[in-house]
């Protein structure tokens, strides 16, 4: 699936506007509280999305690039030597 460049770089500036809000009203409630532990745990999923996000982007330019180099028309076919 491929989006264009502006939504991704939409979705990256919305996870990273949630991120800096979990981390402004982190500073604002008690370290051991409730809500502490809530943001915190928010905070760690907008990291883990990013993570997620920018993986899945380098796997999609490494199989672009990979495909330039050697493109493939037809499927591959195993040969069937090795089958008794």
């Amino acid at each position: 699936m491929e989006f264009e460049p502006s939504f991704k770089n939409e979705f990256v500036e919305v996870i990273l506007e949630l991120s800096a809000e979990a981390h402004a009203r982190r500073r604002l409630v008690d370290r051991g509280s409730h809500e502490f532990h809530n943001l915190t745990g928010a905070i760690t999923a907008h990291g883990s999305v990013l993570a997620v996000f920018t993986t899945l982007q380098r796997l999609q330019e490494f199989s672009q690039k990979a495909d330039e180099q050697h493109p493939c028309d037809c499927p591959q076919q195993i040969s069937p030597q090795w089958v008794s």
